[in-house]
């Protein structure tokens, strides 16, 4: 009997997903963002998000070609961290920002470490901190190419960490008829790229439940329920919990470990935009996460079973 069965190495379930249709995927997610910010912002964010992906793609491709390693640039992988970094900068950002901040992201982050799946933080996050720290004036919030009044003073986080709503309705949060970076305003379009990701099985629902949870939870017990809805339509939090604190290279592997990722985020988000002069921490928060990761993998991986004790 035993000769009608043919052992062969693992993996011995096999998924039909792949690399490329799952940044596909990503990519798919990220447009109704990406047509927000051109609509909000004008040309200027369509040149920004043009430049970062093709300087992505393009440094990916010389890398690895300079360093004799195959080439995958056909994976979008790059197109996915040229979006992500696009939606991290302002519409008034220099076109040479992007080209730098690209260059960094995928060489010094991503191909450095060994390219996909090695790199210990996300390299759009990474890339955006770098450019914050050094030219943090021209990293300022850019506002809507048809400003209104509403809109033309200080961003919402600035009024909602003085704890004030200012004169943004929920409606303009929703919308994104407020200043800041290019993908992170429209909190609709976020929200229903996040949901379809979560739906097609892309990323597990729990690190960004738990990360816009805790947040929620942090605010409600220090400004009210009005406040705390106001602070997760603001700022970087949907565009990082959907689609950066659910990088698979640096996020963790067990269910326990992903709800320890979202709650450390948020819990650090919370204390860096209540209690520290910078008003928004998102980027700050998934990467001190990113960090911590493999650590806590290491105790939240399950136990064997069955395993024999070596005796002295």
């Amino acid at each position: 009997m035993q000769n009608n069965f043919v052992v062969s190495s693992s993996p011995h379930l096999r998924e039909k997903a792949t690399t490329q249709r799952i940044m596909q995927e990503v990519c798919l997610a990220l447009a109704p963002a990406g047509i927000a910010s051109i609509v909000i912002f004008g040309y200027q964010a369509a040149i920004l998000i043009a430049i970062c992906v093709a300087v992505c793609v393009a440094s990916e491709f010389l890398w690895q070609m300079v360093t004799k390693q195959k080439v995958t640039v056909s994976d979008w992988s790059a197109v996915v961290t040229g979006l992500l970094l696009a939606y991290n900068l302002p519409a008034s950002a220099p076109w040479w920002m992007a080209v730098i901040g690209s260059v960094i992201a995928i060489v010094l982050v991503k191909q450095f470490f060994g390219g996909i799946g090695s790199n210990f933080m996300n390299p759009a996050l990474t890339a955006r901190a770098i450019l914050f720290l050094s030219w943090s004036t021209l990293m300022g919030a850019s506002y809507p190419v048809a400003a209104m009044d509403a809109v033309t003073g200080a961003t919402p986080l600035a009024k909602l960490n003085a704890g004030l709503m200012g004169d943004f309705s929920m409606l303009d949060l929703f919308l994104g008829k407020h200043g800041g970076m290019l993908g992170e305003t429209c909190a609709i379009a976020l929200i229903l790229g996040g949901v379809y990701l979560i739906i097609r099985g892309i990323v597990d629902w729990r690190i960004p439940v738990t990360f816009i949870g805790t947040v929620f939870v942090c605010y409600l017990l220090k400004d009210g329920a009005e406040l705390a809805l106001a602070q997760l339509l603001s700022g970087g939090l949907l565009l990082g919990a959907f689609f950066m604190a659910t990088d698979y290279s640096t996020s963790p592997v067990t269910s326990l470990g992903r709800i320890i990722m979202g709650v450390g985020c948020g819990l650090l988000l919370f204390v860096i935009r209540a209690f520290a002069s910078y008003p928004e921490g998102c980027s700050f928060a998934i990467l001190f996460m990113n960090v911590a990761t493999p650590m806590i993998d290491r105790f939240t991986a399950p136990r064997p079973f069955g395993e024999v004790k070596k005796h002295a």
